[in-house]
Protein backbone atom coordinates (compact mmCIF):
# COMPACT_ATOMS: atom_id res chain seq x y z
CA UNK A 1 0.00 0.00 0.00
CA UNK A 2 1.06 3.34 -0.93
CA UNK A 3 0.74 6.24 1.41
CA UNK A 4 0.85 9.82 1.04
CA UNK A 5 1.77 12.07 3.75
CA UNK A 6 2.00 16.23 3.21
CA UNK A 7 2.99 18.67 5.93
CA UNK A 8 1.86 21.84 5.43
CA UNK A 9 2.88 25.43 6.04
CA UNK A 10 5.75 25.15 8.30
CA UNK A 11 9.27 27.17 7.38
CA UNK A 12 11.29 24.07 6.45
CA UNK A 13 15.05 25.05 8.02
CA UNK A 14 17.58 22.53 6.91
CA UNK A 15 21.30 22.94 6.99
CA UNK A 16 21.89 25.16 3.86
CA UNK A 17 17.93 26.48 3.29
CA UNK A 18 14.88 27.93 4.62
CA UNK A 19 11.95 28.13 2.94
CA UNK A 20 8.00 28.22 3.85
CA UNK A 21 7.79 25.02 1.79
CA UNK A 22 4.98 22.06 1.60
CA UNK A 23 6.43 18.63 1.80
CA UNK A 24 4.96 15.23 0.20
CA UNK A 25 6.18 12.20 1.68
CA UNK A 26 5.65 8.97 -0.26
CA UNK A 27 6.61 5.21 0.73
CA UNK A 28 9.03 6.79 3.41
CA UNK A 29 10.57 9.22 1.64
CA UNK A 30 10.69 12.77 1.09
CA UNK A 31 9.27 12.87 -2.52
CA UNK A 32 8.82 16.67 -3.08
CA UNK A 33 9.08 20.13 -1.42
CA UNK A 34 6.69 23.03 -3.10
CA UNK A 35 6.44 26.53 -2.01
CA UNK A 36 3.21 27.45 0.44
CA UNK A 37 0.38 27.99 -2.09
CA UNK A 38 2.28 27.22 -5.48
CA UNK A 39 0.46 25.43 -8.21
CA UNK A 40 2.08 22.32 -7.45
CA UNK A 41 1.36 22.32 -3.97
CA UNK A 42 -2.07 23.01 -4.14
CA UNK A 43 -2.32 19.94 -6.63
CA UNK A 44 -0.48 17.40 -4.24
CA UNK A 45 -3.32 15.01 -2.33
CA UNK A 46 -2.71 12.88 0.52
CA UNK A 47 -3.50 10.00 2.49
CA UNK A 48 -2.47 11.95 5.96
CA UNK A 49 -1.96 16.05 6.01
CA UNK A 50 0.01 17.50 9.31
CA UNK A 51 -0.79 21.13 9.96
CA UNK A 52 2.80 22.63 10.67
CA UNK A 53 1.67 26.68 10.70
CA UNK A 54 3.85 28.29 12.65
CA UNK A 55 6.19 26.00 13.24
CA UNK A 56 9.61 24.68 12.18
CA UNK A 57 9.87 21.51 9.87
CA UNK A 58 13.34 20.12 10.13
CA UNK A 59 15.40 16.71 9.67
CA UNK A 60 15.13 14.51 11.93
CA UNK A 61 18.19 14.48 14.81
CA UNK A 62 21.38 12.42 14.17
CA UNK A 63 23.33 11.58 17.02
CA UNK A 64 26.17 9.76 16.66
CA UNK A 65 27.37 9.59 19.84
CA UNK A 66 25.33 7.02 22.21
CA UNK A 67 25.62 3.95 24.99
CA UNK A 68 22.93 2.29 25.11
CA UNK A 69 22.95 -0.87 28.01
CA UNK A 70 26.89 0.03 27.99
CA UNK A 71 28.52 -2.06 30.73
CA UNK A 72 30.67 0.26 32.36
CA UNK A 73 32.49 0.06 36.29
CA UNK A 74 30.63 -3.23 37.41
CA UNK A 75 26.88 -1.50 36.72
CA UNK A 76 25.18 -0.65 33.13
CA UNK A 77 24.18 2.41 31.40
CA UNK A 78 20.06 2.53 32.55
CA UNK A 79 18.62 3.13 29.26
CA UNK A 80 17.91 -0.09 26.63
CA UNK A 81 17.29 0.08 23.44
CA UNK A 82 14.05 0.39 24.11
CA UNK A 83 13.93 3.30 26.42
CA UNK A 84 16.92 4.94 24.46
CA UNK A 85 15.28 5.36 21.59
CA UNK A 86 12.02 6.28 22.35
CA UNK A 87 13.26 9.17 24.31
CA UNK A 88 15.29 9.99 21.61
CA UNK A 89 12.35 10.42 19.65
CA UNK A 90 10.71 12.15 22.16
CA UNK A 91 13.18 14.60 21.71
CA UNK A 92 13.22 14.99 18.02
CA UNK A 93 16.18 12.60 16.95
CA UNK A 94 15.57 9.86 14.80
CA UNK A 95 18.77 8.22 14.07
CA UNK A 96 21.02 7.02 16.79
CA UNK A 97 24.83 5.53 16.12
CA UNK A 98 25.99 3.72 19.50
CA UNK A 99 29.22 1.95 20.25
CA UNK A 100 29.44 -2.06 20.16
CA UNK A 101 32.11 -3.17 22.42
CA UNK A 102 34.98 -5.35 22.08
CA UNK A 103 35.87 -7.50 24.72
CA UNK A 104 39.61 -7.81 25.88
CA UNK A 105 40.61 -10.99 24.24
CA UNK A 106 37.87 -10.89 21.93
CA UNK A 107 37.25 -10.38 18.20
CA UNK A 108 35.66 -7.29 16.87
CA UNK A 109 33.26 -9.25 15.96
CA UNK A 110 32.01 -11.12 18.74
CA UNK A 111 31.26 -7.58 20.15
CA UNK A 112 29.34 -6.42 17.15
CA UNK A 113 27.41 -9.47 17.41
CA UNK A 114 26.38 -8.70 21.06
CA UNK A 115 24.90 -5.10 20.13
CA UNK A 116 23.36 -6.33 17.08
CA UNK A 117 21.19 -9.04 19.31
CA UNK A 118 20.58 -5.80 21.67
CA UNK A 119 19.37 -3.65 19.22
CA UNK A 120 17.55 -5.84 16.67
CA UNK A 121 13.50 -5.14 17.14
CA UNK A 122 13.54 -2.79 20.02
CA UNK A 123 14.58 0.36 18.37
CA UNK A 124 11.47 2.93 17.90
CA UNK A 125 14.19 5.07 15.16
CA UNK A 126 17.02 3.74 12.90
CA UNK A 127 20.12 3.22 14.77
CA UNK A 128 24.05 2.47 13.61
CA UNK A 129 27.10 1.45 15.11
CA UNK A 130 31.00 2.62 15.01
CA UNK A 131 33.21 -0.39 16.65
CA UNK A 132 34.96 0.23 19.97
CA UNK A 133 38.29 -1.31 19.54
CA UNK A 134 39.25 -2.27 23.31
CA UNK A 135 42.53 -4.79 22.43
CA UNK A 136 44.25 -3.88 18.83
CA UNK A 137 45.69 -6.88 17.57
CA UNK A 138 47.02 -8.41 14.50
CA UNK A 139 43.98 -10.26 14.41
CA UNK A 140 41.87 -7.38 15.28
CA UNK A 141 43.31 -5.15 12.95
CA UNK A 142 42.74 -7.93 10.03
CA UNK A 143 38.98 -7.49 11.38
CA UNK A 144 38.80 -3.77 10.31
CA UNK A 145 38.21 -3.86 6.70
CA UNK A 146 35.24 -6.24 6.94
CA UNK A 147 33.23 -3.97 9.22
CA UNK A 148 33.65 -1.25 6.52
CA UNK A 149 32.29 -3.48 4.36
CA UNK A 150 29.30 -4.59 6.36
CA UNK A 151 28.19 -0.69 6.85
CA UNK A 152 30.47 -0.06 10.75
CA UNK A 153 32.84 2.44 9.27
CA UNK A 154 34.48 3.78 12.86
CA UNK A 155 36.23 2.91 14.73
CA UNK A 156 36.84 4.18 18.53
CA UNK A 157 40.13 4.17 20.56
CA UNK A 158 40.88 4.70 24.32
CA UNK A 159 43.91 6.80 25.29
CA UNK A 160 42.33 6.93 28.76
CA UNK A 161 40.97 4.13 31.28
CA UNK A 162 44.33 1.75 31.05
CA UNK A 163 43.34 -1.56 32.37
CA UNK A 164 39.38 -1.10 30.21
CA UNK A 165 39.57 0.28 26.92
CA UNK A 166 42.94 1.76 27.03
CA UNK A 167 45.31 1.69 23.74
CA UNK A 168 49.18 2.56 23.52
CA UNK A 169 50.78 4.77 20.59
CA UNK A 170 51.88 1.92 19.35
CA UNK A 171 48.45 0.10 18.89
CA UNK A 172 46.58 3.55 18.11
CA UNK A 173 49.21 4.10 14.97
CA UNK A 174 48.34 0.33 13.93
CA UNK A 175 44.79 1.08 13.83
CA UNK A 176 44.63 4.05 12.25
CA UNK A 177 47.01 2.91 9.61
CA UNK A 178 44.43 0.30 8.61
CA UNK A 179 41.75 2.84 8.95
CA UNK A 180 43.83 4.97 6.70
CA UNK A 181 44.05 2.04 3.91
CA UNK A 182 40.12 1.24 4.14
CA UNK A 183 38.66 4.32 4.33
CA UNK A 184 37.84 3.92 8.10
CA UNK A 185 37.27 6.57 10.88
CA UNK A 186 39.36 6.89 14.05
CA UNK A 187 37.35 8.08 16.50
CA UNK A 188 39.46 9.15 19.47
CA UNK A 189 38.68 9.66 23.74
CA UNK A 190 41.88 12.01 24.11
CA UNK A 191 43.04 12.30 27.24
CA UNK A 192 46.43 10.95 29.11
CA UNK A 193 44.91 8.02 31.05
CA UNK A 194 48.65 7.16 32.37
CA UNK A 195 48.75 10.52 34.01
CA UNK A 196 45.44 10.96 35.09
CA UNK A 197 45.62 7.66 36.75
CA UNK A 198 48.36 9.09 38.86
CA UNK A 199 46.46 11.96 39.81
CA UNK A 200 43.48 10.13 40.65
CA UNK A 201 45.61 8.31 43.21
CA UNK A 202 47.15 10.90 44.58
CA UNK A 203 44.10 12.48 45.27
CA UNK A 204 42.20 9.81 47.29
CA UNK A 205 45.51 9.37 49.33
CA UNK A 206 44.93 12.80 50.87
CA UNK A 207 41.68 12.15 51.70
CA UNK A 208 40.23 14.21 48.43
CA UNK A 209 36.89 11.93 47.52
CA UNK A 210 34.10 13.76 46.52
CA UNK A 211 33.00 14.09 42.73
CA UNK A 212 34.27 17.23 42.12
CA UNK A 213 38.20 16.15 42.33
CA UNK A 214 36.97 13.72 39.11
CA UNK A 215 36.87 16.88 37.42
CA UNK A 216 40.18 18.39 39.16
CA UNK A 217 42.73 15.15 38.16
CA UNK A 218 41.29 14.86 34.95
CA UNK A 219 42.86 18.00 33.78
CA UNK A 220 42.47 20.21 30.79
CA UNK A 221 45.86 19.78 29.61
CA UNK A 222 45.75 16.80 29.96
CA UNK A 223 43.19 16.00 27.00
CA UNK A 224 44.57 19.11 25.42
CA UNK A 225 48.20 16.90 25.19
CA UNK A 226 46.07 13.78 24.20
CA UNK A 227 44.32 15.62 21.45
CA UNK A 228 47.34 16.71 20.33
CA UNK A 229 49.06 13.45 20.37
CA UNK A 230 46.22 11.82 18.91
CA UNK A 231 46.87 14.34 16.05
CA UNK A 232 50.48 13.37 15.02
CA UNK A 233 50.01 9.95 15.26
CA UNK A 234 47.09 10.62 12.45
CA UNK A 235 49.50 12.35 10.22
CA UNK A 236 52.07 9.73 10.63
CA UNK A 237 49.44 7.13 9.77
CA UNK A 238 48.02 9.41 7.07
CA UNK A 239 44.84 9.18 8.38
CA UNK A 240 41.69 10.88 9.73
CA UNK A 241 41.00 11.48 12.72
CA UNK A 242 37.35 12.59 14.87
CA UNK A 243 37.78 13.71 18.42
CA UNK A 244 35.36 12.88 20.65
CA UNK A 245 33.84 14.88 23.73
CA UNK A 246 36.18 17.98 23.49
CA UNK A 247 35.26 19.74 26.90
CA UNK A 248 38.40 22.11 27.05
CA UNK A 249 39.23 25.56 25.38
CA UNK A 250 43.24 24.07 25.01
CA UNK A 251 41.75 20.90 23.05
CA UNK A 252 39.67 23.09 20.94
CA UNK A 253 42.82 24.88 20.05
CA UNK A 254 45.03 21.73 19.09
CA UNK A 255 42.13 21.13 16.52
CA UNK A 256 42.14 24.87 15.30
CA UNK A 257 45.67 24.20 14.79
CA UNK A 258 45.45 21.06 12.53
CA UNK A 259 42.50 22.19 11.01
CA UNK A 260 44.27 25.30 9.91
CA UNK A 261 47.20 23.30 8.17
CA UNK A 262 44.39 21.33 6.14
CA UNK A 263 44.76 18.23 7.76
CA UNK A 264 41.32 15.81 7.94
CA UNK A 265 40.57 16.46 11.63
CA UNK A 266 37.64 16.73 13.39
CA UNK A 267 36.26 17.59 16.58
CA UNK A 268 32.58 17.15 18.42
CA UNK A 269 31.36 18.41 21.95
CA UNK A 270 28.28 17.96 23.79
CA UNK A 271 25.46 19.79 25.53
CA UNK A 272 27.19 19.30 28.90
CA UNK A 273 30.16 20.95 27.99
CA UNK A 274 28.29 23.93 26.71
CA UNK A 275 25.73 24.37 29.36
CA UNK A 276 27.17 22.34 32.53
CA UNK A 277 30.71 23.07 34.38
CA UNK A 278 32.63 22.56 37.41
CA UNK A 279 30.12 23.94 39.53
CA UNK A 280 27.61 20.99 39.24
CA UNK A 281 30.46 18.74 39.88
CA UNK A 282 30.68 20.96 43.31
CA UNK A 283 27.43 20.62 44.24
CA UNK A 284 27.15 19.38 48.03
CA UNK A 285 25.79 16.13 49.48
CA UNK A 286 27.01 14.15 46.55
CA UNK A 287 24.92 15.58 43.95
CA UNK A 288 27.88 16.18 42.13
CA UNK A 289 27.93 12.73 40.88
CA UNK A 290 24.95 13.19 38.65
CA UNK A 291 27.91 15.24 36.73
CA UNK A 292 30.48 13.22 36.88
CA UNK A 293 31.59 12.19 32.50
CA UNK A 294 34.33 11.85 30.91
CA UNK A 295 35.85 14.20 29.61
CA UNK A 296 34.61 16.21 32.85
CA UNK A 297 33.07 19.51 32.96
CA UNK A 298 35.04 22.36 33.04
CA UNK A 299 35.03 25.56 34.61
CA UNK A 300 32.45 28.34 33.04
CA UNK A 301 35.24 30.19 30.66
CA UNK A 302 35.82 27.10 28.68
CA UNK A 303 32.27 27.63 27.38
CA UNK A 304 32.99 30.76 25.21
CA UNK A 305 35.70 28.77 23.36
CA UNK A 306 33.23 26.31 22.76
CA UNK A 307 30.46 28.08 21.15
CA UNK A 308 33.24 30.33 19.12
CA UNK A 309 34.76 26.34 17.75
CA UNK A 310 30.89 26.03 17.06
CA UNK A 311 30.57 28.68 14.95
CA UNK A 312 33.53 29.10 13.24
CA UNK A 313 33.99 24.90 12.07
CA UNK A 314 36.63 23.63 13.95
CA UNK A 315 34.68 22.00 16.56
CA UNK A 316 31.33 20.43 13.30
CA UNK A 317 29.15 18.08 15.61
CA UNK A 318 27.04 17.91 18.72
CA UNK A 319 26.58 14.54 20.15
CA UNK A 320 24.88 13.68 23.71
CA UNK A 321 27.49 11.25 24.78
CA UNK A 322 24.55 9.86 26.00
CA UNK A 323 25.59 7.20 28.73
CA UNK A 324 22.80 7.39 31.66
CA UNK A 325 23.51 5.95 35.02
CA UNK A 326 20.71 6.50 37.99
CA UNK A 327 21.71 8.47 41.09
CA UNK A 328 20.28 6.05 43.40
CA UNK A 329 21.84 2.61 43.10
CA UNK A 330 24.49 3.74 40.58
CA UNK A 331 26.30 7.00 40.93
CA UNK A 332 26.27 6.20 44.96
CA UNK A 333 28.55 3.17 43.85
CA UNK A 334 31.42 6.11 44.25
CA UNK A 335 30.30 7.17 47.68
CA UNK A 336 33.92 7.69 49.30
CA UNK A 337 35.88 7.13 46.24
CA UNK A 338 35.15 9.24 43.09
CA UNK A 339 36.70 7.10 41.04
CA UNK A 340 33.99 4.51 41.65
CA UNK A 341 31.06 6.46 40.42
CA UNK A 342 29.67 5.24 36.81
CA UNK A 343 31.37 8.01 34.17
CA UNK A 344 28.10 9.12 32.45
CA UNK A 345 24.91 11.42 31.74
CA UNK A 346 21.78 10.97 30.65
CA UNK A 347 21.16 13.58 27.04
CA UNK A 348 19.94 11.92 24.40
CA UNK A 349 16.58 13.32 24.68
CA UNK A 350 17.36 16.63 25.31
CA UNK A 351 20.26 17.86 23.09
CA UNK A 352 18.01 19.44 20.05
CA UNK A 353 16.29 21.77 22.69
CA UNK A 354 18.89 22.68 24.05
CA UNK A 355 20.80 23.79 20.60
CA UNK A 356 17.78 25.32 19.64
CA UNK A 357 18.13 27.19 23.12
CA UNK A 358 21.38 28.39 21.68
CA UNK A 359 19.78 30.17 18.63
CA UNK A 360 17.43 31.93 21.07
CA UNK A 361 20.31 32.96 23.12
CA UNK A 362 22.57 34.23 19.72
CA UNK A 363 25.49 31.42 19.54
CA UNK A 364 24.40 30.05 16.78
CA UNK A 365 22.02 30.40 13.59
CA UNK A 366 19.01 28.23 12.95
CA UNK A 367 20.47 26.70 10.18
CA UNK A 368 23.79 25.73 12.16
CA UNK A 369 21.32 24.40 14.64
CA UNK A 370 20.69 21.52 11.88
CA UNK A 371 24.27 21.71 10.64
CA UNK A 372 25.68 20.56 14.00
CA UNK A 373 22.98 18.08 14.91
CA UNK A 374 21.58 16.77 11.73
CA UNK A 375 23.67 17.04 8.71
CA UNK A 376 27.21 16.93 9.81
CA UNK A 377 27.12 14.29 11.70
CA UNK A 378 25.01 12.33 9.07
CA UNK A 379 28.25 13.51 6.74
CA UNK A 380 30.83 12.30 9.23
CA UNK A 381 29.55 9.38 9.19
CA UNK A 382 28.33 8.40 5.95
CA UNK A 383 24.62 8.70 6.46
CA UNK A 384 24.10 11.24 4.03
CA UNK A 385 21.34 12.68 2.63
CA UNK A 386 19.42 9.83 3.43
CA UNK A 387 19.58 11.08 6.56
CA UNK A 388 20.43 14.41 8.06
CA UNK A 389 18.16 17.11 5.43
CA UNK A 390 15.32 16.85 4.13
CA UNK A 391 15.40 16.31 0.10
CA UNK A 392 13.31 14.64 -2.45
CA UNK A 393 14.80 11.21 -1.83
CA UNK A 394 15.71 11.40 1.61
CA UNK A 395 14.18 9.08 4.14
CA UNK A 396 11.58 10.91 5.67
CA UNK A 397 12.91 11.31 9.09
CA UNK A 398 10.85 15.11 9.85
CA UNK A 399 10.22 16.96 12.97
CA UNK A 400 7.37 19.56 13.67
CA UNK A 401 9.26 21.87 16.02
CA UNK A 402 7.42 24.75 17.60
CA UNK A 403 10.25 27.31 18.22
CA UNK A 404 8.12 29.52 20.65
CA UNK A 405 6.77 26.68 23.57
CA UNK A 406 8.49 26.98 26.44
CA UNK A 407 9.19 23.62 28.73
CA UNK A 408 10.97 23.01 31.94
CA UNK A 409 13.26 20.27 31.24
CA UNK A 410 13.30 17.36 34.67
CA UNK A 411 13.22 14.03 35.54
CA UNK A 412 9.96 14.22 36.34
CA UNK A 413 8.75 14.38 32.46
CA UNK A 414 11.51 13.23 30.28
CA UNK A 415 11.36 9.64 29.04
CA UNK A 416 14.74 8.23 29.30
CA UNK A 417 15.13 5.66 32.05
CA UNK A 418 17.06 7.84 34.34
CA UNK A 419 16.25 9.29 37.76
CA UNK A 420 17.71 12.30 37.61
CA UNK A 421 18.08 15.21 34.82
CA UNK A 422 21.29 17.11 34.32
CA UNK A 423 19.22 20.12 33.47
CA UNK A 424 16.88 19.87 36.05
CA UNK A 425 14.77 23.09 36.52
CA UNK A 426 16.13 24.67 33.31
CA UNK A 427 13.57 26.31 30.85
CA UNK A 428 14.15 26.29 27.48
CA UNK A 429 11.97 27.69 24.47
CA UNK A 430 11.30 25.21 21.63
CA UNK A 431 9.84 21.73 21.76
CA UNK A 432 9.66 18.61 19.51
CA UNK A 433 5.44 18.56 18.47
CA UNK A 434 5.50 15.53 16.08
CA UNK A 435 8.22 13.01 14.77
CA UNK A 436 7.89 11.06 11.30
CA UNK A 437 10.49 8.04 11.38
CA UNK A 438 10.57 7.03 7.33
CA UNK A 439 7.13 8.37 6.88
CA UNK A 440 5.66 7.03 9.98
CA UNK A 441 3.95 8.66 12.91
CA UNK A 442 6.54 8.29 16.24
CA UNK A 443 5.34 11.30 18.08
CA UNK A 444 2.08 12.91 16.78
CA UNK A 445 1.02 16.09 18.79
CA UNK A 446 3.20 15.17 22.00
CA UNK A 447 1.64 11.43 22.13
CA UNK A 448 3.87 8.98 21.60
CA UNK A 449 2.54 6.38 19.07
CA UNK A 450 5.95 4.78 18.22
CA UNK A 451 6.93 0.98 18.99
CA UNK A 452 9.81 -0.96 19.17
CA UNK A 453 11.21 -2.75 16.13
CA UNK A 454 10.09 0.27 13.60
CA UNK A 455 13.86 1.37 14.08
CA UNK A 456 16.28 -0.65 11.45
CA UNK A 457 19.93 -0.70 11.25
CA UNK A 458 21.23 1.59 8.76
CA UNK A 459 24.76 0.39 7.47
CA UNK A 460 27.02 3.49 6.88
CA UNK A 461 29.50 4.69 3.96
CA UNK A 462 32.71 6.04 4.84
CA UNK A 463 33.28 9.87 6.13
CA UNK A 464 31.75 12.01 3.26
CA UNK A 465 34.17 14.62 4.39
CA UNK A 466 37.09 12.72 2.84
CA UNK A 467 35.90 12.34 -0.44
Amino acid sequence: MSTRTLVRGGLVVTASDELHADVLIEDGRIAALAAHGSDAAARWTADRTLDATGRYVIPGGVDVHTHMELPFGGTSASDTFETGTRAAAWGGTTTLVDFAVQSVGHPLREGLDTWYAKADGNCAIDYAFHMIMSDVTPATLREMPLLVQEGVTSFKLFMAYPGVFYSDDGQILRAMQVAADTGGLIMMHAENGIAIDVLVEQALARGETDPRYHGEVRKALLEAEATHRAIQLARVAGSPLYVVHVSAEEAVAELAAARDKGLPVFGETCPQYLFLSTDNLAEPDFEGAKYVCSTPLRPKEHQAALWRGLRTNDLQVVSTDHCPFCFTGQKELGRGDFSKIPNGLPGVENRMDLLHQAVVDGHISRRRWIEIACATPARMFGLYPQKGTIAPGADADVVIYDPHATQVLSAETHHMNVDYSAYEGRTVTGRVETVLSRGELVVDQRTYVGRAGHGVFVPRSTCQYLN
